[in-house]
C-alpha cells in the first residue's frame, strides 16, 4: 500500500466512530488503532509454502474466460463498488472508452465517504470488473485498461 492510500485510510478511520481497524492481504498486514496515540502498524505475513502440484493433463490450447490483457485498476480501499455518481445517472465509464489522466472512473464509498478513484493515465477501458454497488476488498481489480 503506498503513502497516500495509508493516509486515506488513517483520515477515513479517525473520521469515523471506529477505534480500530485491520485488513490483511497476501502482501501485507495494516493495523489502526485509536486513543490517546494512533499507531499504525504494517507487517508482511509468513510465506505461505504451498503443496506440490500434482501432475495435470495437458489443458486445451484456449480457455474461455481467459482475463483480457492489460493494465488492472484496483481498488484502493475497503468498500462499495459505484459505477455512477447517482442511481439515475449516467456511469462514470464504458468498455471501449476513452478516458483522460484525472478522469473519475468509479466511487468507492467506505464507512459513508464517496471516494473517486480516477485514472492514473489516459487509457481505453478493455474491462469493467465489477458490478454496481457490489462490495470490494483492498487490491480486488476494478477496471483492465489499455494504456494509450
Amino acid at each position: 500500500m503506498d503513502i497516500k492510500d495509508l493516509k486515506q485510510l488513517i483520515t477515513i478511520v479517525t473520521a469515523s466512530d471506529i477505534t480500530e481497524f485491520e485488513i490483511e492481504t497476501q502482501e501485507e498486514k495494516i493495523s489502526i488503532k485509536r486513543g490517546s496515540q494512533q499507531v499504525v502498524h504494517l507487517a508482511a505475513p509468513a510465506p505461505v509454502y504451498a503443496p506440490a502440484p500434482a501432475p495435470v493433463a495437458a489443458a486445451p490450447a484456449a480457455t474461455v474466460d481467459a482475463e483480457p490483457a492489460g493494465d488492472k485498476i484496483t481498488s484502493p480501499i475497503v468498500g462499495t463498488f459505484y459505477r455512477a455518481p447517482a442511481p439515475d445517472a449516467d456511469p462514470y465509464a464504458e468498455v471501449g472508452q476513452v478516458v483522460e489522466k484525472g478522469q473519475v472512473l468509479c466511487i468507492v464509498e467506505a464507512m459513508k465517504l464517496m471516494n473517486e478513484i480516477e485514472a492514473e493515465y489516459r487509457c481505453k477501458i478493455v474491462k469493467i470488473c465489477k458490478e454496481n454497488a457490489q462490495p470490494v476488498e483492498y487490491g480486488d481489480p476494478l477496471f483492465i485498461v489499455e494504456r494509450l
